[in-house]
């Protein structure tokens, strides 16, 4: 908990030094921001400094298939309004990354987290968290995360008995599952478009039925918690059944949902809702998603979505017809090499957009385009898609890598 103390020891101080010297020498050979590869020699100098540099801050952990990223963001503008906030907002999310970015902010109040989902166990063991915020469990990277479910357990037995008070999605029955073990949960009612990986219970096994909004598992009676907060359109409501207007810049439903889990993690620590929301507003993009560029004298709004609950959130989203939509897809490592998840896409929801094809799997993402039956042009990069697309803003849809490859090219 937060204290005037010097946690560091002469060893930590050290690794910490011999990090941060390590992350400049990689920002200056060019080799991206050097969190990670400074956090790694950080730990390997000692091995506990993760839990030393968070000893002195109110941390929150934030875990989730999708939105984690933006989610940090807007609690740690949230949270900026009670105190000085350090998070990874770069989205280095392992324990390495984590550690980097808790090195660079020693007059900090609050830690605000984004944490990958097969690693938060690990780090709510050595960060003690205050809170921690459950947002989704979906399909990802099918060749190293198969089983949402062994997620889940994963994420069950890493928060049984925790002191953290967690915030999770109530309309998630995987997250629920997971949250159950906990002693303190404040459930938020934040929807759930992407149903296709909940739909045999989590505890038993048995077919989940899904009236409405509801959902409950006909056999051993598992079922969806009374939420305190509630996205209600554009409006969050809290415990008490008040409404708060959510004024965000960020484009979505999705969107407003993670200010609707955010604003009930800021309540974890006095920041009332409608300074929360106000603070929220601030956040335009967030590591380049969303943002709009000028590229060869067009608009692009470049969007990440990165597996099939991501992509349909994002189509949600888009432009209506006939607005241009470039599509690029990788299967690099920090992508996962399976691309089968492309067939569980809804690529109808394209149709009325001239769709063009670029990244290192575009004829897959061909194959799959054929088959729903939609017209789309393969490019061989995002000149070529920028010079073939009709007038008027372009939509940008990639994947990780492949939004990488498009910032560059962009200079974003």
């Amino acid at each position: 908990m937060a204290g005037n103390s010097d946690p560091l020891t002469p060893r930590a101080k050290l690794a910490v030094t011999a990090g941060k010297a390590v992350a400049a020498a990689s920002r200056a050979a060019g080799r991206g921001s050097g969190s990670v590869i400074g956090g790694r020699v950080a730990l390997k100098l000692d091995p506990d400094l993760l839990a030393r540099l968070a000893q002195n801050l109110d941390v929150t952990l934030v875990s989730a298939t999708n939105g984690k990223t933006t989610t940090t963001r807007l609690i740690a503008e949230a949270l900026g309004a009670a105190g000085e906030v350090v998070s990874n907002a770069l989205g280095a999310n392992m324990p390495a990354g984590i550690t980097s970015a808790l090195a660079g902010g020693s007059d900090a109040k609050f830690g605000v987290i984004e944490v990958d989902e097969k690693y938060l166990a690990g780090v709510a063991r050595d960060t003690d968290p205050k809170c921690i915020a459950l947002l989704n469990l979906s399909r990802d990277q099918l060749d190293r995360a198969a089983e949402t479910r062994m997620l889940a357990e994963n994420w069950r037995e890493g928060l049984a008995g925790s002191k953290a008070v967690v915030v999770a999605n109530a309309d998630d029955p995987l997250v629920v599952w997971a949250a159950s073990s906990s002693p303190n949960v404040i459930w938020v009612a934040a929807g759930q478009m992407w149903k296709d990986d909940a739909w045999s219970c989590p505890s038993c096994g048995g077919v989940m039925q899904r009236p409405g909004d509801d959902w409950f598992c006909g056999e051993c009676g598992f079922r969806r918690p009374t939420p305190s907060w509630a996205l209600s359109g554009d409006h969050v409501l809290d415990p008490h059944g008040s409404a708060w207007p959510i004024h965000l810049q960020l484009p979505g439903r999705a969107n407003k949902a993670n200010a609707a889990s955010s604003a009930a993690v800021a309540a974890v620590f006095g920041v009332p809702p409608q300074v929360a929301l106000e603070r929220m507003y601030r956040v335009q993009a967030v590591a380049g998603r969303y943002d709009v560029v000028q590229f060869m004298q067009r608009d692009l709004r470049l969007l990440l979505a990165k597996n099939p609950a991501g992509w349909l959130e994002t189509f949600s989203l888009i432009d209506p017809p006939p607005t241009p939509v470039i599509l690029s897809v990788n299967a690099r490592g920090a992508d996962g090499t399976d691309t089968s998840w492309l067939w569980d896409v809804d690529y109808t929801r394209l149709s009325g957009h001239p769709i063009f094809v670029v990244g290192d799997r575009k004829l897959d993402l061909a194959v799959r385009l054929e088959v729903a039956n939609q017209h789309f042009q393969v490019c061989d990069n995002l000149d070529q898609a920028v010079q073939l697309a009709p007038p008027g803003r372009i939509e940008v849809i990639a994947n990780y890598t492949a939004f990488q490859d498009l910032r560059r090219r962009v200079g974003n």
